[in-house]
């Protein structure tokens, strides 16, 4: 029986639109997340001949999402991305949470976005991958097109850049912030 092409891409988006949806929020913000996900499907339809049935349907997904976003990024070099991310239901805050508690989350998550959107794409890339969709060094090798030991030198080498960048974020937040003073 032939499956048809539309039938295996509704599979797959069913299987992992929400892993593509997560990473391009972190790589693009949420505004434009949901359109590009569904430019991702619609490539993937399109050019769905290419696909070769050897490879992994979430690492080719993924590289085109990755595309998609960086030529999302040209586009929008001049806009500051500055949106936190909406929590999913999964990962709302139960109702006995202070209001604080509740605060400090959103503003260290933003935080945390922010600075992760000051690293250079590269490191956005492995770091989102790696880091947050916990991507195997191979999965995520696919994706970029790298060889594994620079999905890992580069994974160490982000880490790094995201520590600094916090360090930097952080400290500056404390200083502007009359937060900082409770």
């Amino acid at each position: 029986m032939v499956v048809s092409h539309n039938k295996v891409i509704a599979d797959w988006f069913e299987r992992f639109g929400n892993d593509i949806y997560h990473f391009l929020i972190y790589r693009v913000g949420p505004t434009d997340a949901e359109d590009l996900l569904q430019e991702v499907f619609i490539k993937a339809l399109k050019g769905f001949n290419s696909f070769k049935e050897n490879a992994s349907p979430k690492t080719w997904l993924f590289s085109i999402a990755r595309n998609l976003a960086i030529d999302e990024s040209r586009k929008k070099k001049t806009k500051k991305w500055a949106e936190t991310v909406p929590l999913d239901v999964m990962n709302e805050p139960k109702t006995n949470s202070s209001p604080e508690t509740i605060l400090d989350f959103n503003e260290d998550t933003k935080a945390i976005y922010e600075c992760i959107h000051q690293l250079k794409p590269t490191y956005q890339d492995v770091i989102i991958l790696r880091g947050i969709k916990e991507l195997s060094v191979e999965e995520t090798a696919n994706i970029l097109k790298w060889s594994e030991s620079k999905v890992k030198s580069t994974h160490h080498r982000a880490k790094l850049a995201l520590q600094e960048e916090l360090r930097r974020c952080i400290s500056y937040e404390e200083v502007k912030s009359p937060r900082a003073a409770r």
